[in-house]
């Protein structure tokens, strides 16, 4: 009989890890679609930008794996020079750990025994996970846990930054969960968190940084209140893609948290730049490639990918190097593209790279990258935690 347990670990066993090469290139033309692809001269462009800004600021990078659920992109960002790396579940973590990487931070907390267990187990073999707490319910489930294993676990309490979502309240709350963590047997205080995700998509940088320092000054005064209660916090994280060039003037966070700056995608594009009205500090290096298949309409022409193949809560795709069209959704496998005033002839059996409008939901709709160089795949990476969000 099979437990869940059992279940899970032989999923995560048959996950492969590493990059699939090729006997011979592929053109990009060639791949089936839809596709979903990275320009790889734009993405290790993205990964320089952002690992050298932020060590010329004295920041380090944690890189959120939630975004693109690949072992590979992580050891890149890692060797890049990342300290480590983000996981939003378990099961995210257990696949970045099973791939080597040493410095792992699960940034939900966790608030059942079985999660917990799980967790623990995950620690017996990789010392350099870490988890989030913002309870000292959870937080005496993990010092239990631990406890029986005879090992310690590296905690960061979470800030709730007025979000509602997880975290302690600011304040007097934090000191309190902080005291708590401090004098449990099994746990180590290692930092804290404090992620406010309402504020990385608000457009217009004078109107994000404001936001963003009216929010964060609760984490400010936090910080201030625990250091004066001698308690050290070596590492305050948090922030992202919208923030990481806020962070620096501010001075709270020393550890940012960003995902999305590697890909980008539509929704960071619009929120602007320091000096502009796009968002262009890194650019867009994921693409869904499809293919034009049907044109039952003179003006229509019909793509092969919708619902299943982009993920969006605000806006449509668009393609990244045709003009004058404008893309509809048409159902789950179809898009439907309005011929208004196409910069260049659109026709039957054309593959169209697009952008995707939010990147990581997206990417977790598919199974591989296909990276590209000069028109040329050579190798194809899977999303491995494709579907782990347990």
């Amino acid at each position: 009989m099979t437990t869940l347990d059992n279940f899970y670990s032989q999923v995560r066993a048959a996950r492969p890890l590493d990059p699939i090469l090729l006997d011979k290139p592929i053109a990009l033309e060639a791949l089936q679609t839809p596709a979903l692809v990275i320009d790889l001269d734009v993405f290790e462009r993205n990964l320089q930008k952002m690992q050298s800004y932020l060590s010329a600021q004295g920041i380090a990078l944690r890189s959120h794996t939630k975004m693109h659920k690949c072992p590979v992109i992580a050891r890149k960002q890692v060797e890049a020079g990342a300290r480590g790396v983000c996981a939003a579940k378990v099961s995210e973590a257990e696949i970045m750990c099973d791939a080597g990487i040493d410095d792992v931070l699960v940034t939900s907390p966790l608030a059942t025994r079985d999660k917990v267990d799980r967790f623990i187990g995950a620690r017996k073999s990789h010392s350099g996970i870490k988890l989030v707490v913002d309870h000292e319910q959870s937080a005496t489930l993990l010092n239990d846990s631990a406890g029986a294993e005879g090992l310690s676990v590296d905690v960061f309490i979470d800030i709730d930054p007025g979000m509602g979502r997880t975290g302690v309240e600011a304040g007097e709350g934090m000191l309190r969960l902080a005291e708590f963590v401090c004098a449990a047997e099994h746990l180590k205080l290692a930092g804290i968190q404090m992620y406010a995700g309402n504020c990385m998509h608000i457009e217009g940088f004078q109107d994000r940084q404001a936001k963003y320092t009216k929010v964060m000054q609760k984490g400010i005064e936090t910080l201030a209140l625990l250091q004066d209660n001698g308690i050290e916090v070596p590492i305050v994280s948090g922030g992202g893609t919208g923030t990481y060039n806020m962070e620096a003037e501010l001075g709270l966070i020393n550890e940012l948290q960003a995902g999305s700056y590697a890909f980008m995608d539509i929704e960071y594009r619009d929120i602007g730049g320091r000096d502009s009205g796009v968002f262009s500090d890194f650019e867009v290096s994921l693409f869904v490639l499809v293919t034009a298949i049907s044109q039952p309409q003179s003006r229509l022409i019909t793509v092969d990918g919708g619902f299943k193949s982009f993920a969006s809560d605000k806006m449509p795709p668009q393609f990244r190097d045709v003009e004058g069209v404008i893309y509809h959704w048409g159902g789950d496998e179809h898009g439907i593209i309005q011929l208004d005033n196409p910069s260049r002839e659109v026709v039957l059996g054309d593959k169209l790279a697009m952008l995707t409008p939010h990147c990581d939901p997206t990417v977790n709709l598919h199974d591989f990258y296909f990276p590209y160089r000069d028109g040329l795949v050579h190798e194809i990476w899977p999303v491995s935690a494709r579907g782990f969000a347990f």
